[in-house]
């Protein structure tokens, strides 16, 4: 029996460029810190919405806008590492990653809501994270599809079949 191999059987195979999506990581560390930074000033600053800390603490709050700020950025980096171990290891890595960050950025949002606290503040701590859960994922889906590099394949050569000249001298043909 004949094998042939055609340019389709060959499973396609992509490289991470893992400086690139590392890199790339780091800064959506520091843009999910200061999304958290933003959305604490717009929440506390402009709706007067006392988020992680009480009201007569003013616009910046307290320490807690720090670690909150900085949270946020480990949440990136982690994501990061989320996206590399899936690149190397499963199939769709982008499906798979947008999925399990839709569903713990949900979660992030669902948490403050069952606090017992003011209804404003859980909102605008519920809005907060889902700000930063949706700026990750944005950002690490299109910062992993561009630093995914496919690697090249060796050109096939079409399908043919060599007859065997004896075969063909032994029937009568060809002559």
């Amino acid at each position: 029996m004949s094998d042939y191999r055609y340019a389709d059987d060959v499973p396609e195979r992509h490289r991470i460029n893992a400086g690139r999506l590392w890199t790339s990581g780091v800064a959506t560390a520091v843009i999910a810190a200061l999304v958290a930074v933003v959305g604490i000033l717009v929440a506390r600053g402009l709706f007067r919405v006392p988020v992680l800390a009480p009201r007569d603490h003013g616009v910046w709050g307290d320490a807690r806008t720090a670690s909150y700020a900085l949270m946020a950025a480990v949440v990136a980096v982690a994501a990061t590492g989320l996206m590399h171990l899936l690149s190397v290891t499963v199939t769709e890595p982008q499906r798979f990653f947008r999925w399990i960050m839709v569903l713990l950025t949900t979660i992030a949002v669902l948490m403050p809501l069952t606090l017992a606290d003011a209804w404003s503040a859980k909102i605008g701590t519920a809005l907060i994270n889902l700000a930063i859960g949706g700026t990750i994922i944005a950002i690490l889906s299109s910062v992993a599809a561009a630093a995914t590099q496919p690697l090249r394949r060796p050109a096939t050569p079409a399908p043919t079949r060599a007859w065997d000249e004896e075969d063909t001298a032994t029937r009568g043909y060809g002559r």
